[in-house]
């Protein structure tokens, strides 16, 4: 019997995205990327790809792999004197940033699809700036670093509490530089000691911290949303009432960009199939006996991040799925067509993938979907002849029956 030559191809979906930059007062890009890494299959999380500013460039060796901070144009500036030992904190140096979870919804530029990420704000730092050097401000005859400690209630290099120290501090006569850790929302307040004329915060530092979706679940492609913050006296980013903003709002621009990998890999020669009884050819010659069935199990690798359906096409038709045919007679006769996927790759109930028939209209292998990662998982892909078939086949006297299969994995779900 000559063979049965069954094509099949594979889908892989490969994105290029570009970032427009998005008009607003005052706004920065958030960016994350999901790109499967084979080393790592179990790490199916996004990476943080936003460009670094502020504190985290400066001294790098206090932020290490986990702190991210972003340095903003925003500067925050006195409306009068802040009062010596002031009762209100509201009137003196105090901070209360948006440090509980946020979430905001993030849509699919195509398909409409929609996830959620969370961002805090998990510290904030800046540099004062006071109108002439601290020593002049509290007397005299001590260090620009005394005189910065004595002018208020605790050293400003260690926060109020809940506010935690965030690292290096660095000072000059009439500045000084800080990175507080927020890791409640409330309020972190010092006291003058001393009046202080005037006082400006040239810019602001804050670090954050990502919670993002499950990338497994999600398309390939970009998905895009945004958190509008306040900034001003008892708003999201609130600096007191004395020290006003330049701007009343920062908007953060997220971008998630999911890169998806979905490859098949059939060995060489895999795609001619050649459908034989159980034990081959020569156990009937040799027996008389009638093969109950043609079959063949072909393997293959599948790499996928991805969800992804499974379709056929067929030379020949036969019911709802494929046919081969004797090209003398005209006769055919069905072949059923089923897979199989390796662990970690199930249905939409979340049930495993062992002979799932393959059909000409879908059903039943509309999607299958990772649980995590597979690398080069090991499928198989089954054709058979039933034995009624193949008694009609021996009875013909024909010699050969040939067609071609193709079977598509397809990751536009």
């Amino acid at each position: 019997m000559k063979p049965l030559s069954v094509a099949v191809c594979s889908v892989v979906s490969v994105l290029l995205l570009a970032c427009a930059p998005v008009a607003n007062a005052l706004s920065r890009d958030i960016t994350a990327v999901f790109r499967p890494d084979p080393s790592k299959p179990q790490e199916n999380k996004f990476v943080n790809t936003t460009p670094v500013s502020g504190y985290c460039t400066t001294f790098p060796g206090q932020c290490g792999k986990t702190m991210f901070s972003i340095r903003l144009p925003l500067t925050f500036s006195s409306t009068g004197p802040i009062e010596a030992n002031h009762v209100d904190a509201r009137q003196g140096a105090m901070f209360k940033v948006p440090s509980d979870w946020r979430p905001t919804q993030v849509t699919h530029e195509s398909t409409g699809e929609t996830e959620v990420v969370e961002v805090r704000v998990s510290a904030i730092g800046s540099r004062y700036k006071l109108p002439r050097r601290a020593v002049d401000l509290v007397g005299g005859g001590v260090s620009d670093s005394e005189a910065h400690n004595k002018l208020w209630s605790s050293r400003w290099l260690y926060p109020p509490s809940p506010c935690q120290f965030g690292g290096n501090a660095p000072l000059g006569s009439n500045w000084y530089g800080f990175f507080w850790k927020t890791p409640v929302e409330r309020i972190c307040a010092k006291k003058a000691h001393y009046l202080i004329p005037s006082m400006t915060y040239e810019y602001l530092d804050f670090a954050y911290e990502l919670r993002t979706p499950n990338p497994l679940k999600m398309s390939s492609g970009q998905y895009t949303g945004a958190l509008n913050y306040s900034v001003g006296p008892g708003q999201d980013f609130d600096m007191g009432d004395i020290m006003l903003p330049s701007d009343s709002a920062l908007t953060f621009n997220f971008k998630l960009n999911v890169e998806h990998a979905l490859k098949v890999e059939v060995p060489p020669g895999g795609n001619r199939v050649e459908l034989v009884p159980q034990e081959g050819w020569q156990s009937w010659l040799n027996s008389g006996r009638k093969p109950t069935r043609l079959f063949r199990d072909q393997r293959f690798h599948i790499s996928a991040s991805s969800r992804f359906k499974m379709a056929l096409e067929c030379q020949q038709n036969s019911g709802n799925t494929c046919a081969v045919s004797e090209t003398g007679t005209g006769h055919a006769v069905p072949v059923d067509v089923s897979v199989s996927l390796p662990v970690g790759l199930t249905d939409g109930t979340g049930q495993p993938v062992n002979r799932r028939p393959l059909l000409r209209d879908g059903s039943g292998t509309h999607l299958f979907q990772p649980s995590l990662y597979v690398d080069r998982g090991l499928g198989t892909l089954h054709f058979e002849i039933g034995s009624n078939s193949v008694e009609q086949m021996l009875d013909s006297g024909a010699k050969a029956y040939t067609g071609s299969v193709t079977v598509i994995w397809n990751s536009e779900v």
